[in-house]
């Protein structure tokens, strides 16, 4: 089955779609020439910190909003030959998509809940159309060579980061791909680590899969690669 090609404007176009509202008639040109390059007024949005039973800390008093991104990548793993313990959680990459481009388009009063569902949905869009698309990616995250959590925003910074905190992902949260897999990954604040420019603080929030499975199964010693999509609200 030949996969469908979504053009650039598909993030939009699907965030019109989530609110039931009239499909937004937005070209890839349109969205390329918005008003990106000038500062997004995010002070009306809030990072979420409750998964309904427990909440994270609030963002440390004197930081200010600076991105708000939806990571679309991995979760790494790895399993030792014959082991039937949990995987070992190795990392994660993915891609940081800027949110701000989107957020003239979208109705104000439903703004930031539309924002927060969108994870669940792109979890399932495959990352080599997503890599193709225009859509605006902010930066990248990754693990450096000594395990350490990396997020480069390019012209707004670079964290290097280590976990404060972490929450389970609402029981309602998507598990994965279709809403299939072994579950969500958890809500987390990681602070800043040495050599950090510009940045002091992140959120990842509204995950959508991410969890490896139970037990490696046995088996030959292999690398799992598990698809998750999250928020990630940055602060400095």
């Amino acid at each position: 089955m030949t996969p469908i090609r979504f053009p650039g404007t598909l993030l939009v176009l699907l965030l019109s779609l989530l609110c039931s509202t009239e499909a937004l008639r937005i070209n890839r040109r349109s969205l390329q020439l918005s008003e990106r390059n000038k500062p997004m007024d995010l002070s009306k949005f809030h990072v979420p910190l409750s998964n309904g039973s427990a909440s994270l800390p609030a963002p440390t008093p004197g930081l200010t909003l600076k991105a708000i991104t939806l990571g679309r990548g991995t979760q790494n793993y790895t399993c030792a030959a014959g082991s039937t313990a949990a995987p070992v959680a190795v990392g994660a990459k993915a891609d940081l998509i800027d949110v701000s481009p989107f957020i003239p388009y979208l109705p104000p009063s439903q703004a930031q809940t539309i924002i927060n569902i969108l994870p669940s949905y792109l979890v399932s869009f495959d990352l080599a159309i997503i890599a193709k698309a225009h859509v605006p990616i902010l930066g990248k995250h990754i693990f450096d060579a000594s395990g350490v959590p990396v997020f480069d925003l390019r012209q707004k910074g670079t964290l290097k980061a280590k976990k404060t905190a972490n929450i389970a992902a609402p029981k309602t949260a998507s598990k994965g791909s279709d809403g299939k897999g072994d579950g969500a990954v958890d809500w987390l604040v990681l602070g800043e680590a040495p050599g950090s420019v510009g940045l002091k603080q992140v959120y990842r929030v509204e995950t959508a899969g991410g969890k490896a499975p139970a037990s490696c199964g046995g088996g030959p010693a292999r690398k799992i690669e598990v698809q998750y999509a999250a928020q990630y609200w940055f602060f400095g």
